[in-house]
């Protein structure tokens, strides 16, 4: 009942939000609201996000919690079931699968080239980019201040203040910057019982 009365409530940022698209398009309105909506602490806060990353992204379950100031960049997003996405994080085109945890400080950018810088006689913010949609599989634990920016598979766990800077293959346990694969989830429990 909460939740559907938040849902209610959430209803006026996203018709705001798609007002302003109109004007400024639809990625910098919807980064502009989730910054707003951010700044919202507490229980209300958490449910108010996910109440209006429900309405704005690309998939969103009711079922995640993203806590105070984590903004997202662009609605292409998706976010799974029992989704934790911790405090001050900043997401952008992703693809969180179920049961996924992400601690404080995490950044997911768009795939590792958005911003090409080839020719040094032209400034980088006019040689353009690629953004890649990165995904980050179902029951990863992706720990504080990571930085991913590479594709995570199922089950993975990312040591905290990693860089992700090629894809993990699943089950992986990596650390580093870059990140590189120190083991496998579940090979100490089959050693021990052999």
């Amino acid at each position: 009942m909460l939740k559907a009365f938040v849902l209610v409530c959430a209803v006026p940022f996203y018709v705001l939000h798609r007002l302003e698209a109109l004007a400024l398009g639809r990625e910098r309105s919807f980064a502009g609201m989730t910054q707003l909506l951010a700044l919202l602490p507490g229980v209300y806060g958490v449910l108010l996000r996910v109440a209006f990353l429900r309405l704005a992204l690309h998939g969103c379950t009711p079922a995640c919690v993203v806590e105070f100031m984590t903004t997202f960049v662009t609605p292409r997003t998706v976010i799974g079931r029992n989704v934790y996405i911790g405090a001050y994080c900043n997401i952008g085109h992703a693809d969180i699968g179920d049961d996924s945890l992400l601690g404080t400080h995490v950044m997911v950018t768009s795939g590792k080239q958005t911003h090409f810088f080839d020719d040094p006689d032209v400034p980088i913010r006019l040689q353009g980019g690629r953004d890649e949609c990165v995904r980050i599989g179902r029951d990863c634990w992706i720990g504080n201040g990571a930085i991913v920016m590479a594709d995570v598979g199922d089950g993975c766990v990312v040591a905290a203040g990693s860089v992700v800077a090629e894809a993990l293959p699943p089950y992986s346990i990596a650390a580093g910057i870059p990140a590189r694969v120190l083991g496998r989830r579940g090979e100490r429990r089959g050693r021990e019982a052999a």
